[in-house]
């Protein structure tokens, strides 16, 4: 179902968007965790390191791809808000081209480098074959991932957060059992748990061009439009690099933090590990309602909506601020209880160590807040190079703590080496984001357009609603 996201109460929409869009999100995050929680139960304490240690390139390379699919869709959105099918079928068909000439090439390259990706992050001996085997594997469904990731975007940027959700629940059960089952009873380990990650992938990519075949006729494109077109592809490719790059650039920050930690042995890499994760567990809705902002300031601003905009923007922020209170709570005094997911009781010395982290981190979750909701509104609004220029504040931050702090300080460093790199990137995003609305008060103006008071189901734009 279509959702337009330039009438109505701010607040009201970012919550009805923002809950499917959650949920998909958790479940995208189980999607991932699950290896390790597989692992961790069933494998063993270095199996789960073996996952954990290539956690950092797992996210610089599937980021990447992530970012470059939602950067894909933001001219979908914006062209959505404005009325113009014509562009938004055109846009369709340049986005598979460039999708499937993407595809190829990340493949290629990530598969002929592994290896010497695991030597750059310090992948202990013990672990090492483990955890080649498991990128390696996660890199070769690469396609799979672009698959469901530019459809899924798609899909949202009309305005429809709840079917990717119901896809991505099933290819998540579906990811549970199979892992189950390859590793409990064909006994493959790493391996067994990165095949049923690959094939949940084309699952849910395949449920998703299946659901946009039969029900989004505007997203079908004619044959008339299948010609590639150079000019439409450079204003798809200045979207998406860059929030591909915002996600490569904060990756490559955490592949450098992940290549120091790597160096403090198997305990602090599995602590590490399930921290990370545990943290990403509780900071999800915070980033979600970031999420929800590409979109909502992407379409009010093809339907020149500035107001909306800054009220949305305020809106998201007090959201966000409320929840990132309750993660506090949970991630101070329960944080440990949710790692257990991953990690078994009996190893006390790592829980201490998740503990520890985990205490001192969460009362820095405000700094995400502001982040996520500045970063992803700033893409939304068409700037994304400054957008992207705050992972790069984010990525001197890593650097600096892990290859200046943590090598020489061990543990006691890493606990505040993400909180001084969000912070760092709020430095930037901030004034960033008032610069950004004063451009566009010159540019669009604030008065409301004409049909302004009109309900959605009398637009004449030619979109149909369903």
């Amino acid at each position: 179902m279509e959702q337009d996201l330039t009438k109505g109460s701010p607040t009201r929409l970012i919550v009805r968007f923002c809950l499917p869009l959650m949920a998909g999100n958790l479940f995208q995050q189980f999607y991932n965790m699950v290896d390790s929680i597989v692992v961790g139960k069933f494998v063993g304490k270095d199996a789960l390191s073996a996952v954990g240690s290539v956690s950092s390139l797992n996210f610089l390379v599937i980021g990447s791809i992530i970012g470059l699919c939602s950067g894909f869709s933001i001219p979908v959105s914006q062209s959505f808000g404005a009325g113009d099918t014509d562009k938004i079928r055109k846009l369709i068909a340049n986005i598979l081209w460039l999708s499937l000439a993407l595809g190829g090439t990340f493949t290629a390259i990530t598969l002929s480098l592994s290896r010497q990706f695991l030597h750059i992050l310090n992948i202990p001996q013990n672990i090492f074959a483990d955890a080649y085997s498991y990128i390696v594997i996660i890199f070769g469904g690469i396609t799979a991932t672009i698959l469901y990731n530019v459809l899924a975007s798609l899909i949202r940027a009309v305005g429809d957060s709840k079917t990717p959700l119901y896809f991505l629940i099933f290819s998540s059960l579906l990811n549970v059992v199979l892992d189950l089952v390859f590793v409990i009873f064909f006994s493959l380990g790493v391996k067994g748990v990165a095949i049923a990650t690959v094939i949940s992938q084309v699952v849910s990519g395949l449920l998703c061009l299946w659901y946009i075949k039969r029900n989004f006729f505007i997203l079908h494109f004619r044959r008339s439009d299948a010609k590639p077109d150079g000019k439409m592809c450079r204003e798809l490719l200045y979207s998406g690099i860059p929030m591909s790059l915002q996600f490569s650039i904060t990756a490559i920050g955490s592949v450098m933090l992940q290549s120091c930690v790597n160096s403090l042995g198997s305990d602090i890499i599995a602590a590490m590990t399930a921290a990370w994760k545990t943290q990403t567990i509780l900071i999800l809705p915070s980033e979600t309602i970031g999420l929800t902002m590409a979109t909502f300031c992407g379409q009010n601003l093809g339907a020149k909506r500035l107001d909306r905009i800054i009220k949305g923007v305020r809106r998201a922020l007090l959201l966000a601020s409320a929840y990132s209170i309750i993660a506090i709570l949970i991630s101070y005094f329960a944080g440990t209880y949710i790692s257990l997911l991953f990690i078994n009781r009996s190893e006390t010395v790592v829980l201490g160590y998740i503990d520890w982290y985990l205490r001192t981190v969460s009362p820095m979750f405000p700094l995400l807040v502001v982040l996520f909701v500045m970063r992803y509104s700033l893409q939304g609004l068409g700037f994304s190079i400054p957008a992207m220029m705050s992972g790069v504040f984010e990525l001197v931050a890593r650097g600096i703590m892990g290859f200046g702090f943590v090598l020489k300080y061990g543990f006691n460093a890493v606990r505040f080496a993400n909180p001084v790199a969000w912070a760092a990137g709020d430095l930037f995003l901030v004034p960033m984001y008032f610069y950004a609305i004063h451009k566009l008060k010159k540019t669009i103006g604030t008065e409301l357009p004409p049909d302004n008071n009109l309900p959605v189901t009398e637009r004449t734009d030619g979109l149909e609603r369903s």
